[in-house]
């Protein structure tokens, strides 16, 4: 729960906004932090998920996660993939966008992995948009995503201003070279020179330069980041994928990968499909085949489909590791699990053992322990946590978040009710006990969304007219110089 201020609903509202547009804007650079993600997947509409950083890929970091996908940033660079790597009839099943736009990768990874999981509540936006793309290509797939005015909006709320500034100044750059080179191509005679197959002949020149240290590749935009969380993505023609070991500046990008038909895929917006990583385990293909033909949303995925990716995880990181000048401990990748929401698991296990308290107390005569007795009447109070902080978490007394609670409750409601009476004060008991685990966890949940929210706070506050103002008036002071003069010596 890391989106405190709107953690349940898009930000923006459906019927101020038209639901697509014929010239969109850019996508401004996010940070590859958990935090900002989850926020990302509540202001999308994406209720019940959460992302946690992944420190380690073995079974005993993992396993008990459950994740239902995974999200690998790392320092890209061309690979070998050819468009022939990606013909398997299966994959024209699984939901994929290409990325079309700049710095767009963080939002194409979460929609490609989220769009595939069973189970998952979308919101009735973005299960609208789904809907409406299931039939289109993915490169018309990335044309929605990037034409959509909520997607976009959530994806740039997450930014700093100067990055959106950023985004907008390289967007008109790139505008006004392109109407140069159209402007003088249409002023160049059209026999003022041979044409290049001719001309190459003549001279004996190549018509194609050869990579070197700063080649960038068309339609990339290069960024070193200050540091590993600041990572920036690319965009361009999602085809262009021949070997390119050339140097350049430094540009982070986002993939997927997710469990769905029957195999693990790998999903980069920059390919031109899928990439199948490998088969699932049996027992879980059946599981998530049940699960995708039920309309309810069912448990977390089976930890079966993790050793199918680990290996591919392990390549990815051997190959964009440290460079091999720098140290093994210059870290250039991180790796993000989607998670089901601990809060609101937590919050149903709180509510469960409230009620299950209040049923058991009926049929009590008298209470053995006194210390469970006086501690029963304030642990199930609401909120769990009283602090001005909490004042902006949308918490809502005996709010109830899994669908099958009503359904739990009434099988415990069953099994209680039939009880014998000399084993109601040790069902009390376990029901208090469970109580005060399940608050823990949740105050924890709230602490750390307050905690993110204000890391989201001080990201995205613009610093840039209060250090021109200083400036201004050190100026004004005369001060200015000699601090100048005094930072040279």
């Amino acid at each position: 729960m890391n989106d405190v201020q709107n953690p349940t609903s898009p930000i923006t509202n459906g019927a101020s906004q038209p639901s697509i547009e014929l010239v969109g804007g850019p996508f401004a650079v996010i940070e590859s932090d958990p935090g900002v993600f989850t926020s990302l997947t509540r202001r999308l509409g994406i209720r019940g998920l959460e992302l946690i950083e992944l420190y380690d890929i073995e079974p005993w970091a993992t396993d008990h996660l459950s994740p239902r996908g995974l999200i690998f940033c790392f320092m890209w660079r061309r690979d070998a993939h050819r468009p022939t790597d990606f013909g398997d009839p299966a994959a024209e099943r699984v939901w994929f966008a290409n990325q079309l736009s700049d710095d767009a990768c963080a939002t194409h990874a979460i929609l490609n992995v989220v769009l595939n999981c069973p189970g998952v509540d979308l919101g009735n936006e973005l299960r609208m948009f789904k809907t409406d793309t299931e039939q289109m290509s993915p490169v018309m797939r990335g044309l929605a995503i990037t034409n959509s005015p909520s997607i976009r909006l959530a994806h740039n709320s997450l930014a700093r201003p100067a990055d959106i500034r950023g985004a907008l100044n390289a967007l008109t750059t790139t505008s006004l070279l392109a109407h140069r080179a159209k402007l003088k191509a249409k002023s160049a005679p059209e026999t003022s020179q041979p044409p290049a197959a001719k001309r190459a002949k003549t001279n004996g020149t190549p018509t194609k330069p050869k990579p070197g240290p700063n080649t960038k590749s068309k339609g990339k935009e290069k960024a070193k980041p200050q540091n590993r969380s600041q990572a920036k993505a690319k965009g361009g023609d999602p085809f262009q994928e021949e070997e390119d070991e050339g140097g350049g500046e430094e540009t982070y990008h986002f993939i997927g990968y997710v469990p769905a038909f029957g195999k693990v895929w790998e999903l980069d917006g920059l390919k031109s499909g899928p990439l199948e990583v490998g088969e699932l385990p049996l027992c879980h293909d059946q599981a998530q085949a049940s699960s995708s033909s039920s309309s309810q949303p069912q448990p977390s995925q089976s930890p079966g489909w993790m050793a199918t990716v680990r290996p591919a995880l392990r390549l990815k990181m051997s190959k964009y590791g440290a460079s091999p000048t720098e140290s093994s401990s210059n870290i250039r990748f991180s790796l993000l699990a989607i998670v089901d929401d601990a809060y609101e698991s937590a919050s149903d296990d709180f509510e469960l053992a409230k009620r299950e308290r209040g049923l058991v107390e009926r049929r009590l005569d008298a209470l053995e322990d006194p210390t469970l007795l006086s501690s029963a009447p304030t642990l199930f109070s609401s909120p769990p946590l009283s602090s001005p902080q909490l004042s902006l978490l949308p918490f809502a007394k005996d709010r109830i978040y899994a669908p099958d609670f009503g359904a739990r409750k009434l099988e415990r409601d069953m099994k209680l009710l039939r009880m014998p009476k000399e084993e109601l004060t040790g069902a009390w008991e376990g029901c208090v006990r469970a109580g005060m685990r399940a608050k823990v966890v949740v105050e924890d949940e709230l602490w750390k969304g307050v905690r993110a929210n204000t890391d989201d706070v001080k990201r995205r506050f613009d610093y840039e007219p209060f250090f021109k103002e200083f400036v201004k008036r050190a100026f004004e002071e005369g001060v200015l110089e000699g601090v100048l003069e005094g930072l040279k010596r």
